[in-house]
């Protein structure tokens, strides 16, 4: 939110009388602590006798914006008005800021017409703060165009008004152009702030230009502007993204060395980085180190730590983080359970997901549409259809948006539990009232046919799905050659799979291996090493269930370079078992 400064006295406008009024006092005594303090002074105000001036309702109107209730500054304006209170351009200002906080650049300008209207004369933060709603919306191009007006009509920018714009720049991509932006700015006459490199830094680092983000962290420090802790945040987050913790380390011991201390939010970015990377006990050593500096982990840290255990299947774990955060006063929220209840139904702990689900209902938590789909895809994980069609009713209930997601969910287990029948039925409501099958749908259905002995039915699926337009993938052109094999059809199956080359989509591992099963099943033994060897050429490697049954039938070299590509991967450690 913009600082709109120029709203004190010291900006030019002047109280009457030499002091502060015995209404300002009382304000500046008791304080607005939230809305309802903040209305009841309101209200308190307009049936005074004499009424306070325009300058202390805006005083009072600038709290209420920053706690985010701009419908409400609004309709006290309104009612201002309604009292013959006249308003300034200072009051319409930060009209103009609620309607832009509420997407309404368009009421917004009409408010500056009311200005203009009124005779008064807009300022820079009248400018700046249109500015910024552009900016807000995502029309930055229009920004630009109106910061070139501001300046034509003589209005000087400031500092603030080229960080909105740098920020605008910033939040569409450009941050190239925001860091000439700067440059600019400085070539201007206006000295960057720690805000303008900021976030140039940040933008810098989220599009992985690390070494543009050190150096304007390095030109920052060189014009005599310390870094803060949002400065290091910034290029912490990016040396955990790219996993270079030694540069973490260097980061961490520089910026306590410049005394300024990791905040709750460096550590949690250095604990969830790590816990992505299934590193949970160096995670839980950060933490421990957090505590002994005196910051206390929240919500988040907890959930990093048990999304860590999760990735890791160590369930157990995950449920001790969730039990320590509830004791150490920390509620957990939606996201809290979702980890949980995700990391359950994959290790097919079905009972414990459902009790968490149960848990969340009685804490009042309710739950999201990743609630849903993890049960949904856990209950189809281990064959209880019917209760995952009741869960689906359930979230259609109460009104929890549905998606691909929970429709494949069902989709698969339908077919894999061998009711296709109902598959169909599903296949057909998705096509009816939404939301429309994707690849991923029509790969399941056709696999479920294949496997169901309906290769007819498969082919048709298929070819409609070729005609359809939609942009088909290597597992779909998979799952049908796969069919094809079973069926006995190899030599229209390897046709496929050429022909899946000439339309530019090509074999992967998976594809090769499943191509060559097909063959060694139908006694193609000839194709299928002509296969083999493309495969190893195109540095794929044999699965130990291809490979096997090949070994038979190569020659002495042909042999010793299988194993030398299957000792680079755990295949070999199957095939040598046996």
């Amino acid at each position: 939110m913009l600082n709109f400064s120029v709203f004190n006295t010291e900006s030019g406008r002047s109280n009457v009388g030499n002091g502060p009024t015995q209404f300002e006092k009382s304000m500046r005594n008791n304080g607005i602590k939230n809305i309802e303090d903040a209305l009841v002074s309101f209200n308190q105000m307009i049936h005074m006798h004499p009424r306070p001036s325009v300058v202390e309702f805006t005083k009072l109107l600038g709290p209420i914006v920053r706690m985010g209730h701009y419908s409400t500054v609004i309709s006290l304006t309104k009612q201002m008005e309604s009292f013959g209170i006249s308003h300034d351009v200072y009051t319409l200002t930060i009209l103009i800021n609620c309607f832009c906080h509420l997407n309404r650049v368009d009421i917004s300008f009409s408010v500056l017409g009311k200005i203009l209207k009124l005779g008064l004369q807009p300022n820079y933060a009248t400018f700046t703060t249109l500015i910024h709603g552009y900016c807000l919306d995502g029309k930055v191009a229009q920004a630009v165009r109106l910061f070139d007006v501001m300046v034509e009509k003589g209005h000087q920018p400031n500092v603030v008004t080229y960080n909105v714009i740098i920020k605008g720049l910033c939040k569409i991509g450009q941050t190239k152009v925001a860091a000439q932006l700067l440059c600019k700015m400085s070539g201007e006459g206006f000295q960057p702030d720690l805000f303008s490199y900021n976030t140039i830094i940040d933008s810098f680092c989220k599009d992985g230009m690390i070494d543009e983000a050190t150096e304007h962290f390095n030109e920052m420090m060189r014009k005599g502007i310390p870094p803060d802790v949002v400065s290091y945040n910034s290029l912490i987050q990016a040396a955990c993204n790219s996993c270079n913790w030694k540069e973490v380390a260097r980061l961490l011991k520089e910026m306590v060395g410049q005394k300024i201390m990791p905040s709750l939010v460096t550590f949690n970015i250095v604990v969830d980085a790590l816990c992505k990377e299934g590193m949970v006990s160096e995670a839980q050593d950060v933490v421990k180190t957090m505590i002994e500096r005196g910051v206390e982990p929240d919500i988040c840290t907890y959930n990093s730590l048990m999304d860590g255990y999760c990735l890791r299947r160590e369930l157990d774990e995950a449920q001790k983080v969730f039990d320590t955060m509830v004791c150490c006063g920390s509620l957990p929220n939606v996201y809290s359970y979702n980890i949980l209840i995700n990391g359950y139904c994959k290790i097919q702990r079905i009972d414990k997901a459902m009790n968490l689900y149960q848990d969340m209902h009685s804490k009042n938590i309710f739950p999201d549409t990743v609630t849903y789909n993890s049960l949904i895809g856990g209950l189809c994980q281990v064959g209880r259809i019917l209760d995952a069609q009741e869960l689906l009713a359930e979230m259609q209930d109460v009104g929890v948006h549905t998606n691909l997601v929970t429709y494949n969910s069902l989709l698969d287990g339908l077919c894999k539990h061998q009711d296709l029948e109902g598959a169909l039925k599903l296949f057909k409501q998705m096509q009816d009232t939404g939301p429309y099958p994707d690849i991923i749908s029509y790969s399941i259905l056709i696999d479920g046919m294949c496997n169901s002995g309906q290769l007819e039915n498969a082919r048709e699926l298929f070819l409609n799905l070729q005609l359809s337009g939609l942009h088909l993938d290597v597992k779909i052109y998979t799952t049908m050659i796969n069919g094809m094999c079973k069926e006995g059809s190899t030599n229209e199956a390897f046709e496929l799979f050429r022909e899946m080359e000439r339309n530019g989509y090509m074999p992967d591992s998976f594809s090769y291996n499943v191509m060559i099963w097909g063959l060694l099943q139908n006694n193609d033994r000839s194709l299928a090493i002509q296969l083999h060897n493309e495969m190893l050429e195109k540095g794929f490697s044999a699965y130990a269930s291809t490979a096997a049954p090949v070994v038979d039938f190569l020659s002495g070299n042909e042999l010793d370079e299988l194993f030398r590509q299957m000792k680079t991967t755990s295949v070999y450690d199957d095939l040598n078992s046996k």
